[in-house]
């Protein structure tokens, strides 16, 4: 298998007066997994079935390649679809649900029947062929959706929400599976899902979607370290926010103050000017792994002051939820190593919270 290149341009589904995907423009590379992450409603399933050819975009242009899929019909588009329900044929064998889209192509039986034999081999599910799908686990019957999709060798394999259905230990196990099929077969994968555990785990880049639009597209690392919006910070991962004041710019770092908090400086997102004003009103996000407490007057680069509320025991961590002492009663979550927390740390003490060096990630406030 092969995979080929996949370029949307402009795309845009309308329902009514309802715009499902506005204007999406995005560059798959050959060989490529990219995951379409978004919540419940963001257009994510719309994108991917336009992709499929179950839908017509009302604006854009779909490319495989140098074919110009846009219009083309789904069965000649040569794409491999996954779908969250499996979607097999209850009355077929599982090696002659693997065995319908060869079928479809006028195969012969021979080169049939050693195409199956393969990819059972490939999905781990040797001496499977005989049994039916009610004779198996969700795993499985997965595995055997996954298999019927790859078997004729599409450029191009697309996944809707396949592990949804499934327990967390057996889609963590799954998860692995897929993705190492994947680099094995060099497919171009798009994989939809609303998990983003699963994208980061799974993807080579991450396009997050948020009602119709690109919010953000990059490496899971570029994603969950430099998120572009609070909504992507928010969505990828946990995050602190705060209300602050941005201060202006002093040797290349931004100055801001949280409110009721102190100075502190932080890495500028970009080169240039600023995008905020001087005394500009933002929210101030931060990941609870880049802070850290400390009982209260112990550390000067303290931003805040807080009560511990509540203190979680999560195996080689420990998360604490404080209450700020600024005014407007946030709470924080502090993640923290085990072996990194303080002695005497205990619910109801006050602390003061320390972030790591360039942690702070500055965001125009909505309203502000």
């Amino acid at each position: 298998m092969i995979g080929e290149a996949l370029t949307l341009q402009g795309l845009e589904k309308r329902y009514d007066t309802s715009l499902a995907v506005d204007g999406i423009s995005l560059a798959i590379r050959a060989g490529e997994f990219l995951s379409i992450l978004g919540p419940s409603g963001s257009g994510k399933t719309t994108l991917l079935t336009m992709i499929a050819g179950f839908e017509s975009p009302s604006n854009g242009q779909i490319m495989i390649g140098r074919r110009d899929v846009t219009y083309m019909a789904p069965n000649r588009r040569n794409i491999g679809m996954v779908f969250q329900r499996y979607a097999l044929f209850p009355h077929l064998t599982v090696a002659a649900n693997i065995a319908f889209p060869l079928r479809m192509r006028r195969m012969d039986k021979d080169l049939i029947s050693r195409k199956v034999e393969a990819v059972l081999a490939q999905v781990h599910l040797d001496g499977y062929g005989d049994r039916y799908p009610h004779q198996l686990s969700g795993g499985q019957q997965q595995r055997v959706a996954v298999a019927r999709a790859i078997v004729f060798e599409p450029p191009v394999l697309l996944m809707d929400e396949p592990l949804g259905a499934l327990d967390k230990k057996l889609r963590e196990a799954l998860q692995l599976e897929i993705k190492s099929l994947q680099q094995r077969l060099g497919a171009t994968v798009v994989y939809v899902t609303h998990d983003q555990e699963e994208a980061l785990t799974m993807s080579d880049r991450v396009a997050v979607v948020a009602k119709g639009r690109l919010a953000q597209v990059g490496s899971p690392l570029e994603l969950y370290r430099s998120p572009v919006s609070a909504f992507v910070g928010d969505f990828i991962g946990r995050m602190n926010f705060l209300d602050g004041e941005y201060l202006g710019r002093d040797s290349g770092n931004y100055m801001v103050r949280p409110k009721g908090g102190n100075v502190v400086a932080t890495a500028a997102a970009e080169d240039g000017e600023s995008p905020f004003a001087s005394r500009q009103a933002v929210s101030i996000a931060v990941r609870p792994e880049r802070l850290s407490l400390a009982p209260h007057g112990r550390d000067r680069g303290a931003i805040l002051t807080g009560t511990i509320d509540a203190t979680v025991f999560a195996g080689s961590f420990f998360l604490f939820f404080v209450r700020t002492q600024n005014g407007d009663d946030r709470l924080l979550q502090i993640q923290m190593p085990v072996g990194h927390v303080a002695a005497g740390l205990r619910q109801g003490d006050l602390v003061d919270v320390i972030p790591e060096a360039n942690a702070l990630r500055l965001f125009a406030k909505v309203g502000g």
